[in-house]
């Protein structure tokens, strides 16, 4: 298994940006997809974003494809996901999740697929 450590969430105003990361370590994380959920209060976790830690196409939720983008740090074992233009309808608390990849994409998209999580790092978009 690999631990995630999230960092970087806050308050912005409408149409700011924030810079969400992901650390890994334990297991050796090139195995591993890891993606990005949010779960705003009352709502099911959700996806965003997710990818293969060392290379691969990017897969993303219809609402983040034009907003949003994801990057890597391979020696910090890190993966961002840079928000732009954000809205209200963005708040959530965003989580890092990982499972290993095992080449045929199924489930890639649900939360139950996911054997590692984050604790979590709050985004809050004021109006």
């Amino acid at each position: 298994q690999v631990t995630l450590i999230e960092s970087g969430g806050g308050s912005v105003p409408a149409g700011g940006s924030l810079r969400l990361s992901c650390t890994a370590s334990g297991d050796t994380v090139s195995y591993y997809y890891i993606a990005w959920f949010r779960q705003a209060p009352g709502k099911e976790r959700e996806f965003v974003s997710g990818t293969r830690y060392t290379t691969g196409p990017t897969s993303w939720a219809d609402f983040a494809k034009d907003r949003f983008a994801l990057s890597r740090d391979y020696v910090e074992k890190r993966l961002y996901l840079q928000m732009n233009n954000l809205k209200p309808e963005d708040t959530a608390v965003y989580y890092c999740a990982a499972v290993r990849f095992t080449g045929d994409g199924l489930g890639l998209n649900s939360a139950k697929t996911y054997t590692s999580w984050g604790q979590g790092t709050q985004v809050t978009v004021s109006s």
